[in-house]
């Protein structure tokens, strides 16, 4: 069964939003879920710092043995931090997806849009689970 913690955001696309320390700022990746439907991580690709994203618009890409999908941004706004551990280490997506395996850090540029998002009822439910 997969893990999905009740304090994150989740998008219906499988990314989540979780709170950092930084006001307005979230960490963005993809879930316990979604990461165990792709399989073993092998190559991450993530935009630059400082870019800037519409909601839902393609961040980046994520390659497994088995395919390789689109990420979403989950919200608009500026990318402030990209997580570089992923180059030398994709498979932190596979092993830790809601800690080490982040992919980036958001300043959403609505921070009250959060609540458009589903919550880990509203995910379970969508996964059937």
């Amino acid at each position: 069964m997969s893990e999905i913690p009740d304090d994150l955001y989740y998008t219906e696309e499988h990314e989540y939003l979780r709170a950092s320390d930084e006001e307005d700022v979230y960490f963005v990746g993809i879930t316990d879920y979604a990461q165990g439907e792709l399989g073993d991580v092998v190559f991450v690709e993530l935009p630059a710092e400082g870019d800037s994203f519409a909601k839902m618009a393609t961040f980046g890409t994520i390659e497994a043995v088995k395919a390789v999908s689109d990420l979403f941004c989950p919200l608009e706004g500026d990318v402030v931090d990209v997580n570089a551990e992923l180059d030398d280490d994709p498979s932190l997506v596979n092993t830790d997806p809601y800690g080490d395996g982040w992919m980036i850090k958001l300043r959403l540029g609505d921070p009250s849009q959060v609540t458009d998002l589903l919550t880990a009822d509203g995910y379970r439910l969508h996964i059937g689970g």
